[in-house]
């Protein structure tokens, strides 16, 4: 059911792109980027520089934090389990560590913006003689822990397919609230519309992803550039310049998931402070926006895949099917891959670390070369990823997982 899934998928792709794009109005004007167009990445020296800085700013942030959470039995439990799962994977995590800070393929921190994490990580294919489909992506962290290096699995994975990834950082709260990260998400993109060629990228090829809170705030950008481009407003990246969207374990509809989100330790209280609000949370629930939107913007959405495991507890499946029956209801092209037993971080994390087959990663790359035979032998005879943690331990982290 899931492989027709994905061909249906890459079907789409192939029907609704050329469509789409000729009905679309142009990009209207564009926001000059800061910097050169090509900027090298900081030396390793400058990284542990801004890093120093960073761990001021996050230690700073973390004690106003605090202040919103208070003492709760819920929270303080996830911490400790999170603590316990990382200290299960770390010698996974510190493999794919030494990859992220010394490997060549790796542009770490390059800038997209004026905000101090308006940055983001390029992961560059080493065989690159010709331009590389792109996916910008998004991390989730409950839109507290989000940093661009938790993409690093993932771009390793695309990476050595032949796809350039763009790991795009944002602030968090309270650093900032939803409509900072929304805003960050958009000019990451914006970056990587207008400037990926310069890095080997094709920019007719531009895919966009996000995970857990990150699905969600690319969604957000998304259907909110959807809105501005159909009501002819100045955009600085076009909708119709994003072949396709997937959303991994997203929610959509931030309504339905508040009261959800509390019995899991993220306070009603803390969630309305990040979310800007009760008054704010249609506007930041894509599936709401889609639901009113007009069929102009619906018009301009690219194919929307979204995936979800169906044991994941912390934003349950529904929400992507909900979103996903909005979608095709509203006239979008939008589709919905389940795997069977997988929790919030299976497919995102512990099956990457468990190398061998990656189903995410096969069903992405399906449909980024639905139309290219070449790549897909390519990827066919690219090298098994090998294991980086022990069975035990994933069985391990899996049970103790906060996720």
């Amino acid at each position: 059911m899931r492989a027709s899934s994905v061909e249906e998928a890459g079907a789409l792709l192939a029907r609704s792109d050329s469509a789409r794009r000729r009905s679309a109005s142009p990009v209207r004007s564009a926001s000059p980027m800061p910097g050169t167009l090509r900027r090298q990445s900081s030396s390793f020296r400058e990284d542990v520089g801004r890093a120093a800085s960073e761990t001021y700013l996050v230690s700073r942030l973390t004690f106003t934090l605090l202040q919103f959470l208070g003492i709760g039995y819920r929270w303080m439990s996830q911490l400790l389990a999170l603590t316990i799962y990382a200290i299960l994977l770390m010698p996974g995590f510190i493999q794919v560590g030494y990859y992220y800070f010394f490997s060549s393929q790796v542009r770490r921190s390059i800038v997209y913006g004026d905000q101090p994490r308006n940055r983001l990580d390029l992961y560059i294919p080493e065989d690159n003689g010709r331009p590389c489909p792109v996916v910008a992506f998004v991390t989730g962290g409950a839109w507290i822990i989000g940093y661009k290096a938790w993409g690093a699995l993932l771009g390793r994975r695309l990476a050595e397919r032949g796809i350039i990834v763009a790991c795009i950082d944002y602030r968090n709260f309270p650093q900032g609230t939803i409509g900072d990260m929304v805003s960050d998400a958009s000019q990451g993109i914006s970056f990587v519309c207008n400037n990926i060629a310069g890095y080997g990228g094709d920019p007719n090829q531009i895919y966009l992803m996000g995970q857990s809170a990150g699905a969600h705030i690319a969604a957000c950008a998304l259907m909110e550039q959807a809105v501005k481009e159909s009501g002819g407003h100045p955009v600085s990246w076009s909708v119709t310049q994003i072949k396709a969207y997937f959303g991994l374990s997203g929610g959509y509809n931030i309504h339905s998931l508040v009261d959800h989100f509390h019995e899991r330790g993220l306070y009603r209280s803390l969630f309305l402070s990040i979310m800007e609000g009760e008054e704010s949370l249609s506007r930041y629930s894509p599936e709401i926006v889609a639901k009113t939107s007009s069929a102009e913007t619906i018009g301009l959405l690219p194919l929307i895949v979204l995936m979800h495991g169906t044991e994941d507890y912390s934003i349950p499946s529904s929400a992507s099917q909900s979103f996903v029956d909005v979608l095709q209801q509203a006239g979008a092209q939008a589709k919905l891959l389940l795997y069977e037993g997988k929790t919030h971080t299976d497919i995102f994390l512990q099956d990457p670390l468990r190398g061998g087959r990656d189903p995410l990663v096969e069903d992405v790359l399906s449909i980024i070369h639905a139309d290219d035979a070449i790549a897909l032998q390519k990827v066919a005879l690219a090298p098994t990823p090998r294991r980086l943690v022990f069975e035990w331990q994933l069985k391990l982290a899996r049970q103790i997982s906060p996720f």
